[in-house]
């Protein structure tokens, strides 16, 4: 842990999950979660997208699978030699290189297939900014959880998993 790098607290409906955020490896990725987290941004949002032996996904959605509005998207830093390890956490997007905004990952298995090999749309891969430095266990609670279809989404829990805070520790 570097003393230069901020600690995040989630409290979700299932525990609490602290993440260690590189902010010397992905400043702006850093920055633009730190700055969802301050505005309340996560806040009653869920974790929406659980595939085991993959990720969980979550702060894009409400409970009742309503998108939250977000600012522009950010540049994505996944050059910055990172690897979508177990219990990283990265910014989510779409096909388009530079699309994430405010929904992120934290991986349960190491996926490889997730790092930058490249720079095409399929080669440059999900931007790592962040590690579970506690909790890891509520993660793979999470990651257990009994999924369905809701509202044409796909690997939804049947129970809604609510992040009730994304709070920076100081």
């Amino acid at each position: 842990m570097s003393a230069s790098n901020p600690l995040v607290q989630i409290d979700t409906s299932l525990g609490e999950i602290i993440l260690e955020l590189f902010a010397d490896k992905a400043p702006v990725s850093v920055e633009n979660f730190i700055a969802y987290a301050k505005a309340g941004h996560y806040d009653g949002t869920i974790f929406h997208r659980v595939i085991k032996g993959f990720m969980i996904q979550g702060g894009g959605y409400t409970p009742d699978m309503q998108e939250k509005p977000t600012r522009e998207p950010i540049v994505n830093e996944a050059r910055n030699k990172l690897k979508n390890k177990t219990g990283t956490i990265a910014m989510a997007r779409t096909s388009e290189v530079d699309s994430a905004a405010a929904q992120f990952f934290i991986n349960t298995e190491n996926n490889k297939s997730l790092d930058n090999t490249g720079t095409s749309e399929q080669d440059f891969g999900y931007a790592v900014f962040g590690e579970v430095v506690d909790g890891m266990k509520v993660v793979y609670t999470i990651e257990q959880q009994a999924t369905a279809t809701l509202a044409g989404h796909a690997d939804v829990p049947k129970e809604p998993i609510v992040i009730s805070a994304v709070t920076v520790i100081d």
